[in-house]
């Protein structure tokens, strides 16, 4: 747990205790439901530790006890073998008077929610930094057969030579985060705990990626996506909502916004992610220097060091102008998120289609235009024909686009509709969730393109991508109100007609 939300400081002393004959406590770090931090000294190689001392909450049934006991043991000898720098190195684990005890590699740094909530939301490129070196510790992690399950912001710690430690490997769940009951139930706030846990799947690798999409979500916009005021409102909302990003766009909003997907077998892979990652970090690394004090931001297996440290492509000065989540944030229900399950499959491959323009964004995106009364198109009504349906239409000006308009795509066309059909609207039996006001077409913009670049770049389309273009279509107001859809489309990029289908056959 986070010294700044155990509300202990190191200096608190104890009595001296030595655990197996060679570990001298010193003091407490910081302690949750499940456990205490400590920092101690290894008197047999004279370096300090930390030290987590496991406690299960009261009431934890006997035979669930023991079973938690086991696994902790199990993966935290797991971790211990793992080798990635971003990773907190377990050094023991020990077991003595009926206490367990994990020994781990003392860290002098702040927390990334500390650094956060200092300084607001971080640079799309100091994040795509972080999110390298998180992605190579959860691989690292997952090759070895060991599940995270408490990937947050207070997991991780910002070094002063800009590295990243992601910490409680293999140990989640033990120190600050106290949520499995006797009878297997989430409870307390989990904000950072992927959809399908939610609804009684086992933790996995997908369910520790799509953790780790609303960690960078927090990280470049300010705040959690689906933090809300209750725990049900919490759990609501990942469940079925879809955040919209608003200060990040390009490789990284892809990465986020594919990874936050409801369905696990559509997330993109570590290997996915990573191409997206590699032109998101195209300008050369900053690296992470000392900078002011941002607060204290120490974290699990970590001392009171001498001054936190924060990234030289960050905001240095603390950032004042929070955002609060209903101001920066429009969430809304995705009823049906693809038609014809459009992302379940294939996913994105990691090559880029073009190379990306001096300002991150898609060389083969062109920008988002609206439908309804105000918008670029008078008219897109869809009537009842299928995803990746084919049409004839220019996406100009007072244009209508509807269902009469559609040929056969082995016909000469203007478009496909790719992707479409994703409705934003509350369910009816959610009265205490109204269907969301508009949100304006930045928003929107802001949510469609990156779903539109993912599915894109995926192997559920095919054919020479090269020769065509695409872009999100938006509603205005009214076609809010009429439709509450976003569509993605494609056509050729010289202008002239496409004669086959992209959208790849089964």
């Amino acid at each position: 747990m986070a010294q700044e939300e155990a509300g202990v400081t190191p200096e608190q002393t104890i009595p001296q205790r030595l655990i197996a004959g060679r570990y001298a406590l010193l003091g407490e770090i910081g302690r949750g439901g499940m456990g205490i931090v400590w920092l101690a000294e290894d008197r047999m190689i004279g370096r300090r530790v930390a030290i987590k001392e496991l406690h299960l909450p009261a009431g934890v049934p006997d035979d669930e006890r023991e079973v938690l006991e086991e696994r902790v043991l199990r993966e935290a000898r797991a971790a211990g073998r793992l080798n990635d720098p971003g990773v907190v190195t377990v050094y023991d684990v020990v077991q003595e008077t009926g206490n367990t005890y994990i020994v781990m590699e003392l860290i002098e740094a702040p927390t990334l929610s500390a650094i956060v909530r200092e300084q607001g939301a971080l640079p799309q490129d100091a994040v795509a930094r972080l999110a390298d070196q998180l992605l190579s510790a959860l691989d690292a992690a997952h090759a070895a057969g060991v599940v995270h399950r408490d990937v947050k912001p207070s997991n991780i710690m910002v070094m002063p030579n800009g590295r990243v430690k992601l910490t409680d490997f293999g140990i989640a769940q033990s120190t600050d985060d106290p949520r499995l009951t006797s009878s297997g139930i989430l409870v307390g706030s989990p904000t950072y705990i992927a959809p399908e846990r939610i609804k009684g799947a086992d933790a996995d690798a997908k369910s520790d990626l799509w953790a780790l999409a609303a960690v960078l979500f927090y990280a470049v916009e300010g705040h959690s996506p689906f933090e809300r005021s209750s725990t049900a409102a919490t759990m609501h909302a990942i469940v079925s909502e879809v955040p919209f990003l608003t200060r990040c766009q390009g490789p990284l909003a892809s990465v986020i916004m594919g990874l936050l997907n409801q369905v696990p077998a559509a997330r993109p892979s570590t290997e996915q992610v990573r191409g997206l990652l590699a032109q998101a970090t195209h300008t050369p690394p900053g690296g992470l220097t000392r900078t002011s004090p941002i607060g204290p931001g120490q974290g699990p297996g970590q001392s009171a060091g001498p001054g936190p440290y924060a990234p030289t492509a960050m905001n240095t000065a603390p950032n004042r102008e929070h955002r609060s989540p209903m101001r920066a944030v429009l969430t809304v229900v995705l009823v049906t998120l693809v038609s014809a399950g459009l992302f379940v499959g294939g996913f994105f491959t990691h090559r880029a289609v073009q190379p990306e323009p001096d300002d991150g964004r898609p060389a083969n995106l062109d920008p988002t235009i609206t439908y309804g009364d105000g918008g670029t198109l008078a008219e897109l009504s869809w009537g009842s024909y299928p995803e990746g349906a084919c049409l004839n239409g220019r996406l100009t000006q007072g244009q209508r686009i509807t269902a009469s308009a559609q040929v056969e795509c082995t016909e000469p066309h203007d478009l496909q509709f790719y992707h479409s059909q994703v409705q934003l609207r509350a369910p009816d039996d959610y009265e205490e969730f109204p269907d969301p006001s508009y949100p304006g077409v930045e928003p929107l913009t802001a949510f469609a393109e990156p779903i539109c670049t993912l599915v894109f770049r995926s192997e559920l389309l095919a054919g020479d991508k090269q020769a065509v273009k695409y872009r999100a279509i938006v509603p205005t107001e009214k076609g809010w109100d009429d439709n509450r859809s976003v569509n993605c489309v494609l056509y050729r990029a010289d202008g002239g007609q496409l004669t086959e289908s992209y959208v790849a056959s089964e």
